[in-house]
């Protein structure tokens, strides 16, 4: 079954989608595009995110990200050719593991424009099964990357940092996943500030290759015991939104440094998370814009010096694309009627089917 994953996530870079071949167990990446956001649409997105705000605004909004989500599909299959269903994640606007979720992007928009059935609303029916709704991205890391005899810790460097720990020779049950913290959220946040606009991200790190890390803030910014909470969790733009970006300033320290820091910051709570699992040969398989950062991939190897560190890449799944093939085989999944949810990650009372179908 070919079918086009979509993905758009908290960094609000763009739209990614993944045109993807499923064939039992079998996944195949037939290719991928990715469509940035208008500044307009991005400002539009954090309007409604995590803050007060109208529901007119957000129902607009919803109707029109399901256009965008529909001409991004459009755009990817008319390059490499049609499909027969769609996996669409949405954009999130809130999420409070456990509690309550909400991704935007409306399906029958989708759906209607594209003329094939949509998968949406994943996270919801795990947090109503008692999860955190998320990740839900390791039940495909497990399919994707387990080995009989090496333990695999699949990392994923977006707007927040996750990892999937899959044991030598584990089951599905065996699989840990949680959020690590902040991925590249916060130095996105602060790249956009420096360049007064100019600079969606700090791209290659040179901005973090010319400050300094100011080490009493570290030391602070790590002493949060989200990083020592047992899993499952998960964290969001709550956490590393606009108030931690303000936090950060009011130390009064430049915003290169402010860059460097967070650099570290990242790095420091990914290598973190893994710690606990490094016992026998490992690999760590990374993902996510983040990997384009040689910063933040220096300082992970910094802390992690006797980890083999790879990207998805090298293992056949483009390392920007992973998602986007994870919400692909997710709707498959769903489409088959079949959970995918892994309880051990998300803290669920049991499997569940995820999603909506909209015909």
């Amino acid at each position: 079954m070919r079918i086009a994953g979509v993905m758009s996530g908290t960094s609000l870079d763009g739209i990614d989608v993944a045109i993807v071949e499923v064939r039992g167990r079998s996944v195949e990446t037939i290719g991928f595009t990715s469509t940035t956001y208008s500044p307009a649409v991005r400002a539009a997105i954090l309007a409604v995110s995590n803050t007060a705000t109208t529901t007119a605004a957000i129902s607009r909004l919803n109707f029109q990200l399901g256009e965008l989500y529909a001409r991004a599909v459009a755009s990817a299959t008319k390059r490499f050719g049609p499909v027969e269903l769609v996996g669409c994640h949405g954009q999130t606007i809130y999420h409070e593991g456990r509690a309550n979720t909400m991704q935007i992007g409306e399906a029958a928009v989708i759906a209607e424009r594209c003329g094939v059935p949509v998968v949406s609303n994943f996270r919801v029916r795990d947090i109503a099964a008692g999860g955190q709704g998320a990740p839900l991205v390791p039940f495909v890391d497990y399919l994707l990357f387990r080995h009989p005899r090496r333990t695999r810790i699949a990392l994923n460097i977006g707007g927040i940092g996750n990892i999937t720990v899959i044991p030598a020779g584990g089951a599905p049950e065996d699989v840990v996943a949680f959020d690590t913290g902040p991925g590249n959220m916060v130095i996105d946040a602060l790249a956009r500030e420096y360049s007064n606009g100019k600079l969606s991200c700090d791209r290659g790190g040179k901005i973090a290759a010319q400050g300094s890390v100011d080490s009493a803030l570290l030391d602070d910014l790590l002493r949060d015991p989200y990083y020592r909470r047992k899993h499952p969790k998960s964290a969001g733009r709550e956490q590393y939104g606009a108030e931690f970006i303000a936090r950060l300033k009011s130390s009064g320290l430049p915003l290169r440094d402010l860059i460097t820091t967070a650099t570290v910051l990242t790095a420091a709570t990914l290598a973190m998370g893994v710690g606990p699992f490094l016992s026998g040969p490992t690999d760590l398989i990374a993902s996510g814009g983040g990997v384009h950062n040689p910063q933040i991939m220096a300082h992970l190897a910094g802390f992690l010096p006797d980890v083999s560190i790879s990207t998805s890449t090298d293992h056949g799944i483009n390392a920007d694309a992973k998602e986007a093939v994870a919400f692909a085989v997710l709707a498959h999944e769903t489409w088959r009627r079949k959970p995918s949810n892994l309880p051990s990650a998300t803290g669920a009372k049991h499997a569940v089917v995820l999603g909506t179908i909209t015909p």
